[in-house]
């Protein structure tokens, strides 16, 4: 059976309207991996005060502006509760990004191949299973990057979240068409 990772994307105070649906399942998802011996990878999304004042470097800056963004070290840029405690519950490694694709980093690192990449092969990982927020923007990038670089990629239904059900719906399906599968968490624990 292929070693899997369960990847939590971004689940921060910026999203909390957005998670209580999903987080349940994420932890389930966590807990289910972690007695299976499975990693598990953390993303936090942030700007930096550079990246924030004008001229706008980064591409999510100049599309969302400087208060669509969520600043690095800020209240809205600390990961909810239930996930910091997991993380510091499991010592949890937590992949800094800019952009939607966590495989980039922080863009401009110039990171190749990427931090959370070389943690992926360094665990002998073949599986990456994405779960978080926002379904159609970060998750499905990060999925599709995962799928780019060799990496067999879930993406789980009833643990991501987005804007609204018609974004949410409309990732699944552009995901599931061509880059993995799209999985509901009890088929994902039953599977692992």
């Amino acid at each position: 059976m292929a070693k899997s990772a369960l990847l939590i994307v971004d689940m921060q105070n910026h999203f909390a309207s957005m998670t209580p649906a999903v987080l349940p399942h994420i932890l389930k998802l966590a807990g289910h991996f972690s007695t299976q011996g499975q990693p598990i990878f953390v993303t936090q999304h942030g700007h930096s005060e550079l990246e924030l004042a004008p001229p706008f470097t980064n591409q999510l800056v100049r599309k969302w502006g400087p208060n669509g963004s969520i600043a690095a070290g800020s209240k809205e840029w600390e990961l909810l509760s239930d996930i910091e405690v997991l993380v510091a519950a499991h010592k949890l490694p937590v992949v800094a990004k800019n952009t939607y694709d966590a495989f980039l980093g922080l863009e401009g690192s110039n990171n190749a191949p990427s931090l959370l990449e070389e943690m992926l092969r360094a665990k002998g990982v073949e599986r990456v299973v994405v779960c978080g927020v926002m379904t159609d923007c970060c998750c499905d990038t990060t999925g599709r990057s995962a799928f780019n670089r060799g990496f067999e990629t879930w993406l789980v239904a009833d643990a991501c979240a987005t804007a609204n059900k018609e974004q949410h719906e409309a990732g699944l399906k552009a995901f599931g068409f061509a880059f993995g599968e799209v999985l509901e968490t009890e088929e994902v624990v039953r599977r692992i």
